[in-house]
């Protein structure tokens, strides 16, 4: 399975993709901020699309939220599952994310358990 971390922060990303590989997810692409990702995943090829998207909210150049926006405008994604994850706790940011196109949203400091939870509920409601 593929699944992509965009973060700024290099040491995120790391500990995100380590979960990700114990939740089984095999191939692993990274962004280093909302831009990076989204020019990585227009210049991709249909079958090399990620399935899982984990994003931070707050980077620099294009931030998650924009990002996810960006996303969702592409027809090809529509499928893709896209998890924020910041620090963010409003609930109004939270509603911003959802209604922006996120599927879930997960709080920092977060375990694997808890990504694994969001997963089984994202499965769920498909």
């Amino acid at each position: 399975m593929r699944a992509m971390v965009v973060d700024d922060s290099k040491a995120m990303r790391m500990i995100l993709k380590r979960l990700l590989v114990d939740c089984g997810y095999d191939e692993l692409l990274e962004g280093v901020d909302g831009r990076d990702a989204l020019d990585q995943i227009v210049a991709m090829a249909d079958s090399e699309l990620p399935g899982l998207m984990l994003v931070d909210w707050n980077m620099p150049n294009m931030n998650g939220l924009e990002f996810v926006t960006e996303i969702r405008k592409l027809a090809r994604c529509r499928l893709t599952v896209l998890v924020m994850i910041t620090t963010e706790t409003a609930v109004e940011r939270i509603q911003m994310a959802l209604d922006a196109g996120a599927d879930e949203y997960m709080m920092k400091p977060f375990t694997k358990e808890v990504l694994l939870e969001k997963l089984e509920l994202i499965k769920a409601g498909m």
